[in-house]
This record gives structure tokens, sequence and C-alpha cells, in this order.
């Protein structure tokens, strides 16, 4: 396997608890399927902020940042059923990854951790 990217990203996640309190900056960051998930979470602010975190990773991984189209909801992060996060491999990402890399099989790993004040992710664009 060829490594093509990586990326990681760390945030504050008081940065995140003041964006968050605005419902608009969570539908047009997170997708249904998160935004679903942290209805369980007893600390939502650190849930957000490790996803944001896990989607600015994917960009610079891809080494494109948030342009040509490529949107915070465009990129979903959830979790196996032992915990594991993992990206939702959307047509969209799937699409564009292709065309970066000229590939059409890959695997995108992902790591995330959060403490008290800050959260992290680092990902990892592989081509099989």
């Amino acid at each position: 396997m060829k490594t093509l990217g990586i990326g990681v990203d760390i945030v504050t996640n008081k940065r995140i608890k003041i964006l968050t309190k605005n419902r608009l900056f969570i539908k047009r960051t997170f997708g249904n399927n998160e935004i679903s998930l942290s209805m369980n979470k007893s600390n939502k602010t650190n849930f957000f902020a490790k996803r944001f975190a896990a989607k600015e990773s994917l960009v610079k991984a891809l080494g494109t940042g948030f342009r040509n189209n490529i949107n915070f909801k465009d990129i979903e992060v959830l979790n196996d059923i032992l915990g594991k996060p993992y990206y939702l491999k959307s047509k969209k990402i799937n699409k564009i990854i292709t065309k970066l890399f000229k590939i059409k099989n890959y695997d995108l790993f992902l790591s995330i951790s959060d403490e008290k004040d800050y959260s992290i992710a680092f990902t990892i664009l592989q081509k099989k």
C-alpha cells in the first residue's frame, strides 16, 4: 500500500463550544448521521470538536483544503460497533479522491482524541 496523503488538525474545544451554540453552524458543518449521534452524547462539545478536526484533517490529507466544492457536510465521521471512528465514504468524496489521485481503491484511516481543552484528528489516505 502506498500512502497518498496524511493530515492532522487540532482544535480548542472552547471555540467549538461557542460555535455549536448556533444551530445553523451545526446544520452547515455536520451531517444528519453526526447530528443524530450527538443526541446520545453527554459531552456534545468534544463530540463535535473531534469531528470538526477530522474533517479538517481529511482535506489536509487530500491536499486541497475546503476548495473545489468540498464542504464540511460532505465529510461524515461515524463509529463502528467497537467505537472506532471512520469516514463515511460518500459518492462526492469518492469521486474527488478518484480524480485527484487517479485511483479506484483506497483506504482512509482516522484517529481522533480529546482532552479537556483540545481535540485532535489524524488521517491517512492509502492506495490499496
